[in-house]
């Protein structure tokens, strides 16, 4: 059994991380950490039991030598420190997304987990999809071919999270880029399973950022608050020449939506999450597409259609840890990510295209 801390009782941790560890067997919450202490005392009495500990500052946690592990849900700007705070005080440690602001605390972090020996992982959840998981092992078995062009989409038509530090660039690094286009990315670059970057061209825009009184998924935002980018594009070309082309907003005037999306194109076939899961392709003369359907004909008592990426992200960490194996999203590979994103920010700043240094093989 593993005792697991939680830091950040906020949103994505009483939406995501709590609610799965809680069904994951060989895992238990005991202690609940924030800075608002009636969030860290909610959280206890819903996750925890009466022995559970409440903290409001997370040094206070990590001196605990009976927590194995932590998971932390705070903004971006503080999970480098933590992460690294946390495995020098040998923990073995799940941060949410993004690994970090920037790609010097990101490798910093990456140093920590290399130094202690302790686990690092990200939370890119959207790996453990049944449609992410299908194409990830159709792309592994070269059913695509070599692919060459990726398209990472993560597009809201009006969806501006309202709350917390969301628009709040020093907290969090940045808006939807850093936020959803994020998950976007980490799946185009897993399926490609091509992580050795050439350069990068960008653009950011605060179109509709100051529209005051705007329709709005969760209420309008305060335009002198929105200090975010409200969309965010890229232009990304790897080492070998592929390109990916990554498209992230919070609100853009488009009925083309939709998150968490990749479209692949190779040489023997293609793939996009549009309209469910599609392959296409070439046989025997003829052009051919298929949808994939993923979900089993139900039967009484059972359809059959459970897919709960959140829980099997949090099975799999905590089943990598007991049996000492690599995690599914590797802290090399979430770095890249991060790469990616802030060459991205730097790109729109400056007008011109960032050259990506390449990584030493021992980062890989």
């Amino acid at each position: 059994m593993l005792k697991i801390g939680i830091i950040g009782c906020g949103g994505i941790a009483n939406g995501k991380h709590m609610p799965s560890l809680k069904k994951v067997k060989e895992a238990k919450m005991v202690a609940f950490c924030d800075v608002i202490e009636e969030r860290a005392i909610k959280a206890k009495e819903e996750f925890g039991d009466e022995d559970s500990k409440v903290y409001t500052d997370y040094r206070e946690l990590l001196k605990d030598s009976d927590i194995d592990v932590v998971h932390i849900c705070t903004p971006n700007s503080s999970h480098a420190e933590i992460s690294i705070d946390a495995m020098e005080a040998d923990k073995h440690v799940m941060c949410e997304k993004p690994m970090a602001k920037n790609s010097k605390e990101g490798r910093a972090m990456l140093e920590a987990s290399k130094k202690t020996g302790k686990k690092l992982t990200i939370g890119y959840q959207n790996r453990f999809r049944k449609d992410s998981k299908f194409l990830y092992e159709a792309c592994k078995d070269d059913e695509l071919g070599e692919i060459y062009l990726g398209k990472a989409k993560a597009i809201r038509r009006r969806a501006v999270p309202t709350w917390g530090v969301f628009l709040d660039e020093e907290a969090q690094g940045g808006g939807p880029l850093i936020d959803i286009g994020t998950h976007a990315l980490d799946l185009t670059l897993w399926m490609m399973d091509n992580y050795d970057l050439k350069y990068v061209v960008g653009n950011t825009y605060h179109k509709l950022s100051q529209t005051k009184n705007a329709a709005n998924a969760w209420g309008p935002w305060d335009p002198k608050k929105f200090t975010v980018e409200d969309s965010a594009f890229g232009f990304i070309t790897m080492e070998n020449g592929a390109t990916i082309i990554l498209e992230s907003s919070w609100a853009l005037n488009s009925l083309n939506t939709g998150e968490a999306k990749t479209s692949l194109c190779g040489t023997k076939g293609g793939a996009d999450m549009e309209d469910g899961l599609r392959i296409n392709g070439e046989e025997r003369g003829s052009l051919y597409d298929k949808k994939i359907q993923l979900d089993a004909d139900g039967v009484d008592f059972y359809d059959g259609k459970g897919d709960d990426p959140a829980y099997e992200e949090a099975k799999s960490w905590i089943e990598c840890i007991l049996e000492d194996k690599e995690p599914v999203v590797k802290p090399e590979q979430a770095l890249v990510v991060t790469e990616i994103l802030e060459a991205i920010y730097e790109s729109a700043k400056n007008g011109e295209p960032v050259m990506i240094k390449k990584q030493c093989e021992c980062c890989k």
